[in-house]
């Protein structure tokens, strides 16, 4: 049986597979959907593209404010934290510190926020066409990492330009490793997030005041070592969140030239794998439900 195909690759007619004829939104086996998803590769990125374009497209700036948002929370940061509270004594280029923990932890933010509201956002599309819905999520993290892109080079550029000046070493090539890392979490999360967003409707406006405090327990704007130095249950706790990992790996590579502790790259391998295999099952698990009103 012929199925009618659109430029994007969704098609809207039930298609014939090894399976049978599959009902519009029946959730397929495992390897059908993954293999689904893999045909589907060109839409998600062009879907991608144009999301990035169109957002910055409705701004005088366009472009410019995928540099300027984390300039400018860099600099509300600094004057707050750095400035006032001091917490920059003792830090080693704070400032340097201070842009690596906005930028990154920025990426996988507005992933969470993306991810949450997937399916809503998504619905009309879902009920058009009959797709692997997984695909919406996983495009919120394939457009917010085209974003992050431009930005991470504007991120290397200030690291070399703002006293005191880095000497990047070798070491700045650890970077893809861990972009790579923190993508596929991102991806695992905002499949998990799409799912628990399409369930509860407010999560979107709770993960909103979570993500403050997923912020502040990742050592972004303070050095988490020497804060928690007296209270070493916490401290050990707070070094089990994810997001410490990545920054400290990414921090350790590109501005302090040091080798960073094995139990760090486990950690941020661990978390990037483990979520995406428990995320994209659960997403996967709920596949019938995304059409329903």
């Amino acid at each position: 049986m012929s199925e009618t195909t659109n430029p994007l690759g969704l098609t809207s007619m039930p298609s014939v597979s090894s399976e049978g004829l599959v009902p519009v939104g029946k959730r397929t086996s495992l390897r059908s959907y993954l293999s689904g998803l893999w045909n589907r590769r060109h839409f998600i990125i062009a879907e991608s593209r144009a999301k990035v374009s169109g957002s910055t497209r409705k701004n005088l700036l366009g472009y410019g404010w995928l540099f300027l948002n984390p300039l400018l929370s860099v600099l509300a940061f600094w004057f707050i934290f750095g400035f006032i509270l001091k917490t920059s004594d003792g830090v080693e280029n704070f400032i340097g510190y201070l842009v690596i923990g906005v930028f990154f932890f920025q990426y996988t933010a507005r992933c969470v926020t993306g991810g949450t509201g997937a399916i809503r956002s998504g619905a009309a599309m879902i009920r058009a066409f009959q797709f692997p819905r997984a695909a919406l999520p996983i495009s919120t993290v394939a457009r917010n990492l085209l974003d992050f892109m431009p930005s991470l080079a504007v991120m290397i550029l200030l690291l070399i330009v703002i006293p005191p000046l880095e000497h990047l070493s070798w070491r700045i090539v650890l970077i893809v490793p861990i972009i790579a890392l923190q993508t596929i979490f991102n991806v695992g999360l905002s499949c998990l997030l799409a799912r628990a967003g399409h369930m509860i409707p407010d999560l979107g406006n709770l993960m909103s005041i979570l993500s403050r405090f997923w912020l502040y327990g990742s050592g972004v704007f303070f050095v988490i070592d020497v804060a928690l130095a007296d209270h070493p249950a916490l401290l050990a706790l707070m070094r089990i969140n994810p997001m410490y990992s990545y920054l400290e790996l990414t921090r350790d590579s590109l501005l302090y030239g040091v080798t960073s502790p094995w139990w760090m790259w486990l950690s941020a391998a661990t978390w990037a794998f483990g979520l995406l295999v428990v995320g994209f099952l659960f997403f996967w698990r709920g596949e019938e439900s995304y059409g329903r009103s």
